[in-house]
């Protein structure tokens, strides 16, 4: 629903508005005064928290692991970092005529795909795109009406089959170039002869675990791969794998009490090799767990960014725009996922087309992303296709008790041979 045209009679008014009215409710597309062209969730009226109220309002869904599923504890700071990045934007003149209003229609997903789709449908009718849809296999349960219904989903995952969706602006490197990254820097570091990739079913886990067999193939490790399910209480055979193998090194693609139950748990049962956690399964609190010991002593960390910490003035912002808060990276992930829906809604904009497929149509035409310095020059090219826009920088963390996210940097964003070299030709989980 666009801005009025004009002021105009009375009577030409009230046809407007009731044709305008019907159309937000229908998808119908309408033009406001400028010929911007708007269908579903976006309104000439002002967001309910305005900075300007003679602006428009674009809504945002965000549907995430709010409560009880296993990534609560990264997805309320995720949350939290997006309301803060929009309030920026909004602060900062927002979008166009337009502000943005990501929270009206915040959604708890429970980690649950069909709760994830139940809520979906609940909000859809009432904005314009996803600011966040947390979780690959529940982003999964979406995806095909989000293509049917031209809705774009800054996803709060990794996936590498996200470089091939056009409504999806995932931003870092997918699990799979991160698991590449993680055994190319395994080989330089400590020269594992084996390894294991033990993760959860699904595109999460599947797609890093196929990372780590395609790594493995490469550098001539051996390559083992062990499927485990959600839940602490749920890790006996994933941690009795570990024992009878005796892999150097193990890829952990899980949430970050599972990931701690193992290490800890395998540790103390005299396990020797080494653990690499992928992306979702750290978490800070974890050094306040019994795991922490075993973790400090053999637990490190890839990440598609670097921590909250770090000296750019995209991570400046950050830090400015949470004030008081307790770090942690899930303000990071939430913060930088956003950056590339901003970039497509003021090209939507610029080009006169603020409808759902208008959206679509400006993301397939980014080049670049402004990520502030928190992604490379370059990042956000959905143009060049899922090989040539692919992002394949990872860097390495290792649990640090004196750091305020409970991590130290290793090794700064790098691409390591492997993943340099592959051709991202199809999702990766599809090769596991």
């Amino acid at each position: 629903m666009g801005k009025p045209t004009s002021r105009i009679a009375l009577s030409a008014a009230v046809v407007l508005l009731a044709g305008t009215l019907t159309a937000c409710r229908g998808g119908d597309t309408t033009t406001d005064a400028s010929g911007l062209k708007t269908d579903v969730g976006v309104t000439s009226e002002p967001c309910p928290e305005a900075v300007d109220k003679n602006k428009g309002c674009i809504y945002l869904g965000i549907i995430s692991d709010l409560t009880e599923g296993p990534f609560r504890a990264l997805a309320v700071p995720i949350t939290d970092a997006q309301k803060a990045f929009w309030k920026r934007v909004n602060t900062a003149g927002g979008i166009g005529d337009y502000e943005v209003d990501v929270t009206r229609y915040v959604r708890d997903n429970k980690y649950n795909p069909q709760t994830h789709n139940q809520v979906y449908q609940e909000i859809k009718p009432n904005v314009l795109a996803l600011a966040q849809s947390l979780g690959s296999p529940t982003t999964g349960a979406i995806l095909g009406d989000m293509k049917a219904s031209n809705v774009i989903a800054a996803p709060a995952a990794w996936t590498s089959g996200y470089a091939f969706e056009d409504v999806i602006v995932e931003s870092g490197a997918n699990y799979c170039v991160e698991s590449m990254n993680a055994l190319d820097y395994a080989r330089e570091a400590y020269s594992p002869k084996s390894v294991m990739a033990v993760h959860l079913a699904g595109d999460y886990g599947d797609d890093a675990a196929a990372g780590v067999k395609l790594a493995a193939q490469a550098l001539g490790m051996t390559f083992t791969d062990v499927k485990t399910d959600s839940g602490a209480d749920k890790q006996a055979g994933a941690i009795q794998a570990i024992l009878a193998g005796k892999p150097d090194l193990v890829v952990l693609t899980m949430g970050p009490a599972d990931a701690a139950t193992i290490v800890g748990q395998a540790a103390a049962r005299g396990f020797a090799g080494r653990f690499i956690g992928t992306s979702p399964t750290w978490n800070p609190a974890l050094l306040q767990s019994p795991a922490a010991p075993a973790l400090l002593a053999k637990y490190e960390q890839t990440a598609p960014w670097n921590t909250w910490t770090t000296d750019t003035p995209g991570h400046k912002a950050l830090r400015e725009a949470l004030p008081g808060v307790t770090p942690n990276d899930g303000y990071t992930s939430g913060w930088v996922w956003s950056y590339p829906l901003k970039a497509a809604l003021a090209k939507a904009v610029a080009d006169g087309d603020l409808t759902r497929a208008g959206l679509v149509k400006a993301v397939k035409s980014l080049t670049n992303v402004d990520y502030e310095g928190m992604l490379p020059s370059g990042a956000g090219n959905y143009a060049a296709g899922p090989n040539d826009g692919a992002v394949r920088v990872t860097a390495i963390y290792k649990p640090d008790k004196a750091s305020p996210t409970g991590v130290s940097q290793v090794r700064d964003l790098f691409t390591g041979p492997t993943a340099k070299a592959y051709t991202l030709d199809g999702p990766c989980y599809e090769k596991l």
